[in-house]
């Protein structure tokens, strides 16, 4: 009855809020948004995991924003009914909650703004500072304070904030804040050509930690350079941790490098990164992948293809060194735009930084990736893609001297027989004699454009490796979408793993079961 309750009230909102989006020119503008996700599980003897008691979980989203003139404020219901399975947020008191609402007023003027409520922000690339909101993750560690910015010009602007954390901690015994600097000398000397930043962050977290009578003071600090000059890009950081009582009372520290070239359809990035002791979480008492102050994503090829993201890189926070490389190449018909090819090359490994990480105290490989994919638009109507990825990972994380490697190929196929119809098919093959074995994959998807799409797929595993377990993982589905609205219904199995996002991700159980989404927004 809450959740029949609960999808009403949505509905009501949303038609309300759309007859009210403008309240007139001095009235204000009302924009927001809904999402509903739903899943009903059903048992399934082929799986390990059994349906949740409730054999239904519920995530929802309510938001609703207010803009006039320079002001604008805002505000965020979540609703957990309870939480779908494999959502950290369920593990967290009663599964069935209201979430404490988010809510913020804002000032932005043209040389400053204040910010009072939920804030959400990153200084530099997020290694010592980033609140964020992934829903997909689960994932929401916004602060609840103060925000102030300042810029003075182009020259130099100055942001700094102060809040407790909103979850995943005891709001009176936790409190962070920071500032963060960034200098433009490239504007000061009137350098047109490119530009030249210096740019400086300071982050502050304290816990007074009841368990064990302490209390936890961390500082972090960071000096960055950033400039791009003539299709040249580079960016570079150097972080330093005080000592933390996660990581045994001692100092970390943090190194992380970009450089960049395009030109002519050419373009090439590498980037490298070294993580000692860079586990930040907001609490000691906290949990899960939100718990965290800081952000540290993968710095390897994010996949979308379901074979090549079967086992992605999770990185190691305590120690570890390595990095990725990227090349990029379009050759474009100078008769036929509909006609070209992209060429694509990435290669990622990281390592073990400390012996202590492993048994032997050498240095152990944690991933290795290298993989191409070619595009080729072969006419208005028709593309094809081909990749390829050699995967190699450590189970152990480094401990133990024992990887496991998987050879995935995937062809995949677009053809538009029209404007509005179109169809996609994606053929997926893993070859491996190790872990679980060979897995085979393919995807069919149609749409018909702007209103439905529809969609069937299958994932099986051969059960010849070392734990091959010969299940399959089938799901089928579609959409349909009106004007803001959109209305999504799937059934299938759905194999345990790592979910991601921006090389973020989050662990889910395997289970059987039918999913309704729905997103509006006006």
């Amino acid at each position: 009855m809450k959740r029949l309750l609960f999808f009403a009230v949505a509905l009501l909102c949303s038609f309300v809020a759309s007859a009210q989006i403008s309240l007139g020119e001095k009235g204000g503008v009302i924009s927001g948004s809904i999402e509903s996700n739903n899943i009903v599980y059903f048992n399934d003897k082929a799986l390990s995991t059994p349906a949740p008691d409730t054999h239904f979980g519920s995530n929802d989203f309510i938001k609703v924003d207010y803009t006039l003139d320079r002001f604008s404020a805002g505000i965020q219901v979540e609703t957990y009914l309870p939480a779908l399975q494999g959502y950290e947020i369920g593990l967290y008191g009663n599964q069935f909650k209201v979430v404490t609402p988010m809510i913020y007023a804002q000032w932005q003027d043209k040389s400053y703004s204040v910010t009072l409520g939920n804030l959400y922000d990153q200084f530099g690339n997020g290694i010592i500072f980033r609140s964020f909101e992934d829903r997909q993750l689960g994932l929401n560690n916004s602060l609840l304070g103060l925000r102030a910015t300042w810029n003075l010009g182009s020259y130099l602007s100055l942001k700094a904030l102060y809040g407790r954390p909103r979850l995943y901690t005891n709001y009176q015994t936790c409190w962070a804040g920071g500032a963060d600097l960034s200098l433009s000398l490239g504007d000061m000397f009137g350098f047109n050509k490119g530009s030249l930043f210096l740019e400086g962050s300071y982050v502050n977290r304290y816990e007074k930690m009841s368990a064990i009578a302490s209390k936890n003071l961390l500082n972090l600090y960071s000096a960055r350079i950033n400039f791009d000059v003539a299709g040249v890009t580079f960016r570079s950081e150097y972080v330093g941790k005080g000592k933390d009582f996660i990581e045994g009372d001692k100092s970390g520290k943090a190194i992380y490098g970009e450089v960049g070239y395009a030109k002519s359809g050419f373009s090439f990035t590498a980037m490298g990164r070294m993580l000692d002791k860079m586990n930040t979480p907001l609490t000691m008492d906290g949990i899960g992948t939100g718990n965290t102050l800081n952000y540290l994503p993968a710095l390897t090829r994010q996949y979308t293809y379901m074979l090549a993201n079967l086992n992605p890189y999770q990185i190691n926070a305590e120690g570890e060194i390595g990095g990725q490389a990227d090349f990029y190449y379009s050759y474009r018909s100078k008769t036929n735009r509909y006609r070209y090819w992209n060429f694509h090359l990435n290669y990622s490994t990281y390592y073990t930084l400390h012996s202590g990480q492993s048994k032997s105290g050498a240095r152990e490989r944690l991933w290795q990736d290298i993989n191409f994919d070619v595009e080729r638009q072969w006419s208005k109507k028709l593309k094809t893609t081909f990749l390829f990825s050699m995967q190699e990972w450590n189970p152990y994380h480094g401990y133990h001297h024992r990887t496991y490697v998987s050879n995935i190929f995937v062809a995949d196929v677009q053809y538009k027989f029209d404007r509005k119809k179109s169809l996609r098919v994606e053929a997926q093959y893993l070859l491996s004699a190790e872990h679980e074995g060979d897995w085979v994959a393919g995807l069919v998807e149609f749409n018909m454009a702007p209103k439905w799409s529809f969609f069937v797929s299958d994932m099986y595993n051969n059960g010849r490796g070392e734990i091959g377990t010969k299940k399959n993982y089938y799901s089928i589905g579609g959409s349909y979408t009106i004007k803001r609205t959109r209305i999504q219904l799937s059934y299938g199995r759905n194999r345990a793993g790592y979910i991601c996002s921006g090389g973020v991700c989050r662990y889910s159980p395997e289970y059987n079961g039918i999913n309704i989404a729905i997103t509006s927004s006006f």
